[in-house]
């Protein structure tokens, strides 16, 4: 697989089209950061670490909805791996006048474009959720 997150928003997308309660996505460190981004700024309800039918780690993902409709309405991967994308503290986008969320690989750690501008530090942007 190329492009892990990708693939786990590629699931949480997939899983909300359906109406799925969980899904599931490998366990990776990034991935967990990635996760732990989207729990605190209140898109997904939370994930749990568990083991996949052939015991590799796997991360259990619960997906949460308002009024029946999924709470991402639209998630986009920005920087891949065939083209990174780097930004600085003052270029980080913000996502649909601040209603949406980037979510940016910063030497700080991975972190949200509000959080990343209050340590002042720029990075990788990773995806955009809306």
């Amino acid at each position: 697989m190329n492009d892990p997150i990708g693939d786990m928003l590629t699931r949480i997308r997939n899983a909300q089209q359906r109406g799925k309660s969980t899904t599931s996505t490998p366990a990776s460190k990034l991935r967990g950061w990635v996760l732990d981004v989207l729990a605190d700024e209140g898109y997904i309800r939370g994930y749990e670490s568990s083991t996949d039918e052939r015991g590799h780690p796997a991360f259990e993902i619960s997906l949460k909805y308002f009024d029946g409709t999924p709470v991402i309405r639209e998630v986009k991967r920005v920087s891949k791996p065939g083209r990174r994308v780097y930004m600085s503290v003052n270029d980080i986008p913000q996502v649909r006048q601040g209603l949406g969320v980037s979510i940016v690989s910063t030497p700080k750690g991975v972190m949200s474009d509000a959080n990343a501008r209050a340590a002042n530090v720029g990075g990788e942007v990773l995806c955009t959720v809306f």
